[in-house]
């Protein structure tokens, strides 16, 4: 075959790994094992050319580590449950199963032609059975362990498809699904107690060296530790049972500028009071319709209505302080009230000069400066600020000094005692919908909550059985209204009683799939000699976007699990490094409907031609600068249309070529052309050499020792993340032998050679060139070439001469020559003498192996 015909080449090689089970691991205890796992998809149908980077990440250094010596674990699996199915279902009149397991297919059909090396006999979805009836054990065994609770919470709750949404489901206050105002209801949850480990999460952060530091950082963040003051201001003529109102704050040393307190609309004194008064208790109303999330509540309006009580302050009873109901307070935070300090902080400036209550700075930035503040001053808390009303002798203190003095003087005043507390919530699991992992307890009238008996699960979810199909065709949760899974006996009394109809978060789903992979068909959670074996995951990678939650959810399951003994306690911090990669981005085309909205095309139905985008009816496409690829906006590039038209390590190249994997790679038709170009000339140069009887030569030399070069300098790349790095260095090691006066021998080995360290990233032409260039076996199990170091030391050194500062000549030297050898030579050189005209230097400096400077 004297041209490159990628689609044959892929289809043999895939063919050969699978007979040859090239990527099926097995524990085996005569090398080191690694363990590569990419963060696993949602089966949406179609995966488009960021899944292609980010497994294409994964597959590199899984091959890479094979070539090494280890034993790989690299497997793939689904995050199959959540609404997308179920509105699929509402809109399409199908099921979630059908519509969730049909996609799956559709997207393994896409990948395996990648050919990626990956154990697929160890794929699970997380709507398998046989998954989530493991992940209901583990649930009985967190509930028994004292890890799971239940209480009555202020959630997120949508309206439209009825269930409650996670906080980062709710965007700029709507449903992320539906598009509905989120609305703030109370309801009888299920928690993780995710918070009892919030230091331990926070402090273990520190021994992550292998992750990302804006990772850490994100999520020390999100675990939030502060140390502050709890206190209480006493109520003037409060209702009955409310004389004191609890306030925790963390900028205690701003006390003496407090002009108001604050209450949550859910706080137990609002609550109180709305009883009697209508206007109060339709304020409260309006805002628990208003999201819960942080960024919701900074963008809503600042509201408040004035109660009418007053507080005390706790330096001057003769101080008093007007209490407001306010929509930016959580009940879920502190104690759902707080004390207003409008010079200090934007949120409370904004309300005091909205309801005109006095501002008083309590520190300035000097001692000249103006009390009259137009913003909040709200310098970082290590910075020196004037305090002009502080609890300490010194005026001139940090944020933080004066902090400690302020709980230092209120603890020595009997006004309270200082706090750490965390920003981190426990983990509310309940979610009113179908398709997720029924909660495995049942509610008895006599017993109350009962915990499923393990030998019944999986507790399945109900499909057409008995003729009672699933309704999908309200809002709602279909649980509630089907009466034949819903209606049991209690597993304790056996007396009449009900499931638990919620169904679980998919954040739980994806929290622990990572130990499930290590024993996929393990008849308990995991097999603890194969967790043991395989855990921890050597190398995590997946987006940016999951830095937090993810990534925070499956640290507190790695210590739950271990708690509950499904993992060893070495895998309580799951994965050892962390890599987050950038975005595949692509330009949006759209037009405009009759109706004056925004019709997206697909980049295969767009002709770019004479500085313009045309649909193939000649109508012009607005371009909408390259974004994230995504089927909202139909800027996604098919991976198979890419293989057929160039194969599959055409598309590998690329994404891993054109920059660096931390950043977005715009994905471009002449970028894809490029790099086919490129692979048909490696497989030119392979065949030419193969037929080659060309005689050994002076040139062979120089040859080997840029390959060696060339092995570590690939090596590096690779073991760093530096893949397009390591492709540059391939880009230039091929014009190398292309250019090569080397004999056929030499040229085959550096070939050989050439088709390994391509392997990771273009693994179909690597086996074609190595089997073609005379290797044995398949290249996938070949050992990763070493640089030899003899290779690598220079015999020679090219040094640039310098006269009077600008750049004349330059000679070549040896490599370990002394500097008196090399003023001997630069004197000699024709540049120098004609410079010197017969003089002497007035100055010559040789800096060894770097450049010669001569001053005239």
């Amino acid at each position: 075959m004297s041209v490159y015909d990628a689609a044959a080449i892929e289809a043999r090689w895939q063919a050969a790994w699978e007979k040859a089970g090239t990527f099926t691991a097995a524990m085996t205890r005569d090398k080191p094992k690694y363990y590569v796992l990419e963060m696993f998809p949602y089966p949406s149908g179609r995966i488009h050319m960021g899944h292609v980077r980010n497994y294409t990440m994964g597959d590199v250094i899984a091959r890479y580590k094979l070539a090494t010596g280890h034993n790989v674990l690299h497997p793939m699996g689904f995050d199959a449950f959540g609404m997308p199915a179920e509105n699929a279902a509402m809109k399409s009149g199908g099921h979630p199963k059908d519509w969730t397991y049909g996609n799956i297919d559709e997207m393994v059909a896409q990948m395996k032609p990648l050919g990626f090396g990956l154990d697929w006999s160890r794929m699970f979805a997380t709507c398998d059975e046989d998954y989530y009836g493991q992940q209901q054990a583990l649930f009985l065994d967190m509930l028994e362990a004292g890890l799971v609770y239940r209480k009555n919470a202020i959630v997120n709750w949508d309206p439209v498809d009825m269930t409650v949404l996670a906080n980062e489901q709710v965007i700029d206050g709507k449903g992320w699904r539906s598009g509905a105002e989120v609305e703030r209801r109370e309801l009888t949850q299920w928690f993780f107690k995710i918070s009892d480990m919030a230091d331990e999460l926070l402090t273990a952060l520190d021994g992550l060296d292998d992750w990302p530091a804006k990772v850490r950082l994100m999520q020390e963040n999100w675990i939030g530790k502060s140390r502050g003051l709890q206190f209480a201001f006493s109520l003037i003529d409060g209702p009955e049972g409310h004389d004191r109102v609890e306030v925790y704050t963390t900028r205690p040393d701003t006390l003496m500028g407090a002009s108001f307190l604050g209450i949550s609309p859910d706080h137990p004194l609002a609550r109180q009071l709305e009883k009697d008064n209508a206007e109060l208790a339709a304020f409260n109303a309006e805002c628990r319709k208003g999201g819960t999330t942080e960024e919701a509540l900074e963008k809503a309006d600042k509201l408040g209505f004035d109660t009418g009580l007053r507080v005390r302050h706790p330096f001057d009873t003769s101080w008093e302080l007007p209490v407001y109901v306010a929509n930016f307070i959580l009940m879920d935070y502190g104690t759902g009230a707080i004390f207003g300090c409008p010079a200090h902080d934007q949120r409370d400036f904004d309300f005091a000069t909205k309801y005109g209550l006095p501002i008083i700075a309590t520190y300035l930035p000097s001692e000249e400066a103006s009390t009259e503040l137009t913003e909040a001053y709200v310098p970082p808390k290590t910075e020196k600020v004037f305090y002009n009303a502080g609890f300490a002798g010194e005026k001139w203190q940090t944020g933080n000094e004066g902090i400690n003095a302020a709980i230092d003087f209120c603890e020595a005043n009997g006004v309270g005692h200082g706090v750490t507390k965390f920003r981190l919530r426990d983990w509310g699991l309940s979610r009113q919908r179908y398709w997720g992992c029924p909660i495995p307890v049942v509610h008895c009238e006599a017993c109350g909550v009962v915990p499923e008996k393990k030998e019944n699960l999986p507790v399945k979810l109900p499909y057409d059985e008995d003729g009672a199909a699933i309704d999908f065709s309200v809002p709602g949760n279909p649980l509630d209204r089907h009466p034949s899974w819903r209606d049991v006996a209690c597993p304790k009394c056996g007396e009449p009683a009900r499931r638990e109809t919620d169904t679980m978060d998919t954040f739980v789903d994806s929290s622990w799939y990572f130990a499930r992979f290590t024993a996929p068909d393990a008849q308990t959670p995991t097999d603890m000699d194969a967790a043991s074996y395989w855990m921890n995951v050597d190398q995590y990678i997946g987006g940016i976007e999951h830095a937090i939650l993810h990534l925070l959810y499956s640290r507190f399951f790695a210590r739950a699990m271990q708690i509950t003994g499904h993992l060893p306690e070495s895998a309580i911090e799951p994965f050892d490094a962390l890599f987050t990669q950038g975005m595949v981005t692509h330009a949006i085309y759209q037009t405009e409907s009759a109706e004056g909205r925004p019709v997206y095309h697909y980049p295969e139905d767009v002709e770019l031609r004479d500085g313009g985008a045309y649909l193939k009816d000649g109508t012009a496409c607005q371009v909408v600068p390259s974004a994230k690829m995504s089927k909202s906006k139909n800027n996604v590039v098919d991976p198979l249309n890419i293989i057929r038209d160039f194969g599959a390590d055409t598309a590998r190249w690329f994404v891993l070529s054109d920059s660096p994997p931390e950043r977005d790679v715009e994905w471009t038709a002449s970028g894809a052309e490029a790099a086919f170009k490129h692979l048909s000339r490696v497989f030119r140069l392979a065949n030419e050499a193969a037929t080659s009887d060309a005689p050994a030569s002076d040139a062979d030399e120089a040859l080997l020792r840029e390959m060696h070069k060339t092995i570590r300098d690939v090596t590096l790349g690779v073991e760093s993340f530096g893949f397009n790095a390591a492709i540059a260095k391939l880009y230039a090691f091929t014009a190398t032998i292309q250019k090569s006066k080397a004999g056929a021998e030499a040229k085959r080995t550096a070939l050989r050679t050439l088709a390994q360290l391509m392997a990771p990233m273009t693994p179909h032409l690597s086996e074609e060139l190595w089997t073609l260039l005379g290797g044995a076996g398949l290249v996938a199990n070949a050992d990763w070439p070493k640089a030899d170091e003899a290779m690598l030391v220079e015999d020679s050194v090219t040094m640039p001469i310098q006269i009077n500062g600008k750049r004349r000549a330059e000679i070549s030297v040896a490599a370990d020559a002394s500097k008196e050898e090399v003023e001997k030579l630069a004197l000699a050189h024709e540049a120098v003498l004609k410079a010197l005209d017969g003089g002497a230097p007035k100055k010559l400096i040789v800096v060894p192996g770097r450049i010669i400077n001569v001053v005239v």
